[in-house]
């Protein structure tokens, strides 16, 4: 922690010059390679312009990463030679050292000129920023000498053709995209995961495994220029949309000020949403805010009065997948339920599609999303700038999302999710990130930056992060809160340092790495699962071979068939039962099986585990299965059956019924209380074993054939205690009229 104040420290300092310098240039200008060596913009001569315009290039770099640094420092204004000075003499020794110099001085240029771009409004749209930022995790996978350099030329250089509306016609398929890209000029998931999160709107440290993962699902897990460039145009895309909605849904929603409309469903006439209250249902338009959600029935031609389901306040809010369909019918899984302490009763939104039921996948991630993301705000007890840091992080996560799939009609699974709060709830030991987030934003500085008033260079900088997510939010025309104070000359320090791995970072590999070995046994699971009840049967028997041949040895030994073993197991037994030893038999097993696991450890090492070899019985028809599956559930119907008129005769004992049946229980329960309070356990223990095993005995036979006999006579005779169903509109009829009749009297 200290190491990560101290290079913050060292940052802030040593960039304070960088910044103070003109940037009021345009974004195009800021890539412009053609200006005259020779002149400045006001043509007179000046070496520094001179020195940004013919860069010297740094000997431990590669040709195409001393490409990208030269770039980047036209971008800060600043020549390579100044910016390696300050790399030298300000970073700690730790960040230089020989193996890791070239990519961690990558890393320092990299990440100041992407703050400088992204604090452009529109620097998503721009081509050039597209190819710089890849072509900087292409120098990242290559950054020095020694390592195979990468084709100087950029990616930008490929021949794209493109559609009407801009976009290249190989992104119909990622296939076409992998296959008309150098598989030299792609880019691995560590160069993505240092470069892409610093930009907050493109990624998030904690979800930007995940986001590789959905952008390079079809490309032998390498990311091309193509595929990143339909990312970036998409997340533009989605965020001008966002825009316009937020615009046109102001008024209609009277939405508060901080709220931002992320996404909007039901517009189209064949793709309504339907809600569900009761039996009543209603088409309509549904809006999600990062606040709550609003529902906007359908009436003649206009929309009604929008009904706001609320998100961000703690009212015990429940929202999770469900089965709904028209008349309460439970038929179609399309559906997500809301319930919380401010509605009579659940409400039901209805996503109706074709196929599956992605829509309301997506609808249900994005909404919990924002509802987790409170909920992390209460629990924490985060105010003001923190508490729009948060927000800001989900919805960037949720426009990404967007982005993704409406790009790549991407799902996200269990462990694959791009949305933060979403993650950490799915991800083993998410706790922990959540933890680390919390302990992230303590260091959170309410502006962008700190300045030194007095202007020394070597003044103490205060060690604080900034809302980076809250900056990007704001930077992108999102206003979540009123007193963000941006100023140009301010430095951003964000969750990716130079050299370092944030704990936040850490926390998610170690969660990543837990994740991977869930999955793999989650796989195991499903290999070994069958279908039929025959089937499985069969493989439960067999599991439990040793129990059941255990239990089956105990009752032939109880049934007397061979008195030798038989008297010999019951003197044994009774011998432990007195000696006290009884209570030593469930330690011994335990640690019978701890030997032989440990054994099967020892000389079971690297040998795959053979499978378990089951016969199944006979294959059966559908008509059969289902016979089956009637007599099973006949069978179960039975147990119950059994099991409520047991109950409901223990309830006529106990209220005397049958007064003489209810005096010899009490009776009864009184001896066996004299018996356990004055007779020592293990001969009440011996004489309920000597009881159960001598049952069987010849001698015994018969005497205990008859006592049964007599008890389940008596039993018999137990008259049941009496049970009245009643109907729920009887029943609320009933309520009414007793209503009715208090305020009477």
């Amino acid at each position: 922690m200290v190491m990560v104040e101290y290079m913050d420290n060292v940052k802030l300092g040593m960039l304070d010059g960088f910044l103070t310098r003109n940037h009021q240039k345009s974004l195009k200008s800021l890539f412009s390679r053609n200006k005259s060596p020779n002149a400045n913009d006001n043509g007179d001569d000046d070496p520094s312009s001179a020195a940004l315009n013919s860069p010297k290039s740094i000997p431990q770099l590669s040709p195409f990463a001393n490409s990208v640094v030269s770039r980047c420092s036209k971008i800060l204004q600043v020549p390579t030679e100044e910016l390696q000075h300050h790399f030298d003499t300000q970073l700690p020794e730790s960040v230089k050292e020989l193996l890791t110099y070239a990519r961690n001085f990558l890393e320092f240029c990299s990440y100041q000129a992407l703050h400088i771009l992204s604090s452009h409004p529109d620097y998503l749209n721009d081509k050039e920023f597209r190819s710089l930022t890849f072509d900087m995790m292409l120098a990242w996978e290559s950054p020095s000498v020694e390592t195979k350099p990468q084709d100087k030329e950029t990616t930008c250089s490929n021949q794209e053709v493109e559609d009407e509306d801009g976009w290249s016609i190989f992104y119909s398929s990622s296939t076409n995209m992998a296959v008309q890209v150098d598989d030299k000029k792609t880019v691995g998931p560590e160069a993505f995961a240092r470069i892409a999160p610093v930009c907050a709107a493109v990624a998030d440290i904690i979800t930007v495994h995940n986001l590789y993962d959905a952008l390079t699902s079809s490309s032998d897990h390498r990311l091309h220029f193509l595929v990143y460039d339909k990312y970036i145009r998409s997340l533009d895309k989605v965020i001008k949309a966002s825009k316009n909605a937020l615009a046109s849904s102001i008024e209609n929603l009277q939405l508060t000020e901080g709220e931002i409309v992320l996404d909007v469903d039901g517009t189209v006439p064949t793709q309504p949403v339907l809600q569900h209250i009761g039996m009543s249902l209603w088409p309509g338009r549904l809006t999600l805010t990062n606040s709550a959600l609003y529902f906007e029935s359908l009436g003649v031609g206009l929309y009604e009065k929008a009904v706001r389901y609320d998100l961000a306040t703690d009212m015990k809010q429940v929202i999770k997948p469900e089965l709904t369909g028209p008349l309460g019918a439970r038929l179609f899984d399309k559906a997500i339920m809301y319930k919380s302490t401010s509605v009579a009763e659940p409400v039901y939104l209805e996503f109706p599609e074709f196929k599956g039921n992605s829509r309301r996948d997506y609808w249900l991630d994005i909404c919990l999303e924002i509802l987790r993301a409170h909920r992390f705000i209460r629990k924490n007890n985060l105010k003001e700038t923190k508490k729009s840091e948060v927000l800001a992080r989900a919805i960037l996560g949720i426009i990404r999302y967007r982005a993704v799939r409406e790009a790549f009609h991407f799902f996200s699974s269990h462990y694959k999710t791009l949305l933060a709060f979403n993650l950490a709830e799915s991800l083993p030991g998410g706790d922990l990130i959540l933890k680390t987030l919390s302990s992230r934003l303590l260091l959170l500085n309410s502006g962008a930056a700190q300045h030194d008033l007095s202007g020394s260079p070597h003044a103490k900088w205060q060690p604080k992060l900034s809302p980076v997510s809250l900056i990007a939010l704001t930077q992108l025309g999102f206003m979540l809160q009123k007193d963000v104070h941006l100023d140009a000359e301010a430095i951003i320090v964000g969750d990716v340092c130079v050299g370092e791995i944030n704990p936040l970072e850490m926390a998610v590999k170690q969660s990543v790495l837990d994740t991977g070995r869930a999955e793999a046994a989650q796989a195991t699971v499903e290999q070994v699962k069958v279908d039929g009840i025959d089937t499985n049967v069969a493989i439960m028997k067999e599991l439990l071979f040793p129990v059941i041949e255990l239990a089956s040895r105990v009752q032939v030994l109880a049934s007397w068939d061979y008195p030798c073993k038989s008297t010999a197991f019951l003197m044994l037994s009774s011998y432990f039962i007195l000696r006290g030893w009884i209570r030593y038999i469930l330690p011994s097993i335990f640690v019978f099986v701890a030997v032989v696991m440990l054994q099967c450890r020892h000389f079971n090492k690297g040998k795959p585990l053979e499978p378990f070899r089951i016969t199944p019985p006979h294959n059966r028809n559908a008509v059969e299965q289902l016979l089956t599956l009637q007599e099973a559930i006949t069978q179960v119907e039975a147990l119950l059956r059994s099991g409520n008129i047991i109950l409901l005769k223990i309830r006529a004992l106990m209220f005397a019924v049958l007064p003489q049946a209810t005096d010899r229980i009490v009776l009864l329960l009184v001896f066996m209380a004299a018996v356990f309070a004055c007779v020592p356990l293990k001969y009440i223990t011996l004489l309920v074993f000597l009881e159960a095993f001598t049952r069987e005995m010849p001698y015994r036979k018969e005497s205990s054939d008859r006592w049964l006999r007599r008890i389940r006579e008596w039993w018999i005779r137990i008259p049941a205690a009496p049970v009245q169903l009643i109907k729920p509109d009887d029943r609320k009829k009933k309520k009414s009229l007793d209503d009715r009749k208090k305020k009477k009297s």
